[in-house]
């Protein structure tokens, strides 16, 4: 029986569906935000009044600085992925390189992905096949038919049920789409939906808040070909968590106190006149107020001015809300300058929390994209031999506070050829790139160059001198001569070319 309650949405899709509306405002900024009404409006105060307040009030965008900032570091290195025995398959080709049909290769289109989570929560892939006349594969390689992927965000997904399998696992049996919405007219809006169950696609449509079923055909898949990919999960099946779950809200309260700010400036810049009904006065430059002789001095017209002291403590109040932000985001050690003053074990501990919140992202986009090349070998019908590999760790360091601190180990003198090429090498890791790091790791190597025929715990290389960690009395003991005077003293560090002096023999 065909359901024709084509509006009826999930529960959860109408708890959070305001929600939605509120993350994706504060991400996209701008005209967006200032439409969403997010400006307290003032007792007492007229339309006009907030229209030009709203105008003012300037935005500070944490929000998308957070969700680019996630991304960025996500996919700074490219997930690698093999592909086996689709190696060489054309159909995988021609998807790696066009993966929507709208000319967005995979790896931008996942990316795409992963940032709209980000905002909302979560979004739903769907990888689908055209429908074909073809009677070969051979036929559908030379049409280009093979399977693409789409992604809808959350508030086009209606409504969805998962149900338990005898396996204990949990799969997708029901899943309604919003697919399009065009005008017809000013007034008039043709919305499509299609509904996909195990066995069959619908198609529908509604105007006029008539809704009409268009085509009902066989899933031959089987399955419905959906990939639910979070941000971060929720107990919820079917929700996820957003980026800005926090964040948006704290970004809502720096725009009220923006807009404090705006207001200060505005009125102690420019002083109110205070007078009598009666008087004849007017402000502004080259006024003439007139005034009775006999005037009362305590009825004289003068200007209202605020000191404007209360500016510091808005923007103490701003500051202390951006810092909140940095510590919901985990974000403390990479954004702004006041996170440098940080000591180096909260520098440290900042870049660990950060690491493991991006390490669990990128677990989720590596099972969100193994069940995508799932369904696509399931389209294909060939063997799925797909294996994605997304990093593990990211490489979130203070490269200054590690040169300082190594040049620091450089100078302690510790007597280890071993620690002295090591720390070199990391020297090395923090200043190049990987083109010459390879060499430079080479001649590190090559300097450790044995003086004289000792057993490997007591050998002495040249490194020891010219890094002046040992002292001449050491050198001629290692060589059989005799301390002299003053031998106790370390070598200085010997410049390029020089002769090593470790004192007469």
């Amino acid at each position: 029986m065909i359901s024709t309650d084509i509006d009826y949405t999930h529960p959860e899709y109408d708890n959070n569906k305001y929600r939605w509306e509120f993350f994706l405002r504060s991400y996209m900024g701008g005209e967006d935000y200032k439409d969403g009404g997010y400006l307290t409006r003032y007792v007492n105060e007229d339309k006009n009044e907030y229209n030009r307040r709203l105008d003012l009030t300037p935005l500070d965008n944490h929000c998308k600085n957070i969700v680019h900032i996630y991304s960025s570091f996500l996919w700074r290195v490219p997930p690698v992925r093999q592909f086996n025995s689709l190696a060489n398959d054309s159909a995988v080709t021609s998807f790696m390189q066009d993966s929507d049909l709208d000319g967005r290769s995979f790896n931008a289109f996942m990316r795409q992905a992963q940032v709209w989570s980000s905002v909302y929560g979560h979004v739903w892939l769907m990888i689908d096949k055209p429908a074909s006349n073809a009677g070969t594969k051979a036929e559908e390689l030379a049409q280009d038919i093979r399977p693409y992927v789409t992604m809808f965000t959350p508030e086009n997904v209606m409504d969805w049920k998962y149900e338990r399998t005898a396996s204990g696992r949990f799969k997708l049996v029901y899943l309604k789409v919003r697919e399009a919405i065009e005008e017809i007219s000013d007034t008039e809006k043709e919305t499509y939906y299609r509904i996909w169950r195990e066995d069959t696609i619908e198609s529908w449509k509604s105007l006029n808040e008539v809704d009409e079923f268009i085509e009902r055909m066989d899933n031959t898949l089987g399955k419905i070909p959906a990939v639910f990919l979070p941000a971060q999960r929720s107990v919820v099946r079917g929700i996820g968590i957003s980026d800005l779950s926090d964040a948006a809200y704290m970004q809502k309260a720096i725009y009220q106190e923006l807009s404090e700010i705006e207001q200060l400036i505005r009125i102690s810049n420019h002083p109110t006149l205070v007078k009598t009904y009666n008087t004849d006065a007017s402000a502004g430059a080259g006024s003439v107020i007139n005034m009775p002789d006999d005037m009362d001095s305590n009825m004289k017209p003068y200007q209202m001015q605020p000191s404007g002291q209360n500016l510091d403590a808005v923007r103490a109040a701003i500051e202390d809300k951006v810092q909140s932000i940095n510590r919901m985001s985990h974000m403390g050690a990479v954004r702004g300058t006041a996170a440098m003053t940080q000591s180096g074990v909260a520098m440290q501990t900042e870049f660990q929390m950060l690491n493991a919140k991006l390490s669990e992202k990128a677990d989720i986009l590596e099972l969100a994209e193994e069940q995508l090349w799932q369904l696509f070998a399931e389209w294909q019908e060939v063997t799925p031999d797909v294996e994605v590999f997304y990093p593990d760790a990211f490489d979130l360091r203070d490269y200054d506070q590690e040169l300082v601190f190594l040049q620091q180990m450089r100078s302690t003198g510790v007597k280890s050829v071993t620690l002295m090429k090591e720390i070199d090498k990391q020297i090395a890791d923090l200043v190049l790139d990987d083109e010459n790091l390879a060499k430079a790791h080479a001649e590190i190597e090559a300097t450790a160059s044995v003086l004289g025929d000792f057993s490997d715990k007591t050998q002495i290389y040249s490194y020891h001198i010219d890094a002046g960690v040992v002292t001449p009395n050491e050198v001629r003991e290692k060589i059989g001569l005799d301390d002299i005077e003053g031998g106790d003293v370390l070598i200085e560090p010997r410049e390029e070319g020089a002769p090593t002096d470790v004192g007469s023999f």
